[in-house]
């Protein structure tokens, strides 16, 4: 299975559609928040369902703050990140994974992609997609094929 990994894109839906559109094939879209409003746009454009969360900047939003999905037997942690300081460090959001015996944690809000294994435990934040001078924006892709997380970052840079 491939999931195509949005997040903070902030107002930027064409960026976080051309991402969809270009990054195909995928299973699934998950959204980690900050702009919630975007996953509902992509949705309605593409007619496929968007697995979101809200983020610090959706104040209003309706989704919840955090979920767990599985992919098969992989449990995979949704969350957009803010609520565990990942600006700081992944120390708080590894002890929630552990809580929710999650296999990978995909989560947002500092707008620098990253992957990382902490504990055994794969992090993904596919940074953001906005356009802006100082960040590149990216989304992430994870693949889970017989039971293994892998994930890598893409640069949406050529489409802005």
């Amino acid at each position: 299975m491939r999931i195509l990994v949005l997040s903070d894109t902030h107002g930027n839906y064409p960026l976080a559609l051309k991402a969809v559109e270009e990054c195909d094939p995928h299973d699934q879209v998950v959204h980690l928040g900050d702009e919630v409003e975007d996953a509902l746009m992509l949705e309605q454009i593409t007619g496929r369902h968007v697995v979101k969360v809200a983020g610090n900047c959706d104040y209003m939003a309706r989704e919840p703050r955090e979920l767990c999905i599985a992919i098969g037997s992989t449990r995979v942690f949704v969350t957009h990140g803010d609520k565990y300081q990942v600006k700081s460090g992944l120390a708080r959001l590894h002890r929630k994974a552990l809580q929710e015996r999650a296999h990978v944690v995909l989560y947002g809000h500092s707008h620098r992609a990253s992957i990382d294994t902490v504990g055994g435990i794969l992090f993904v934040n596919p940074g953001c997609a906005i356009n802006s001078a100082e960040i590149e924006p990216t989304c992430a892709v994870l693949a889970v094929e017989c039971g293994e997380p892998r994930a890598e970052i893409i640069s949406l840079k050529k489409y802005l």
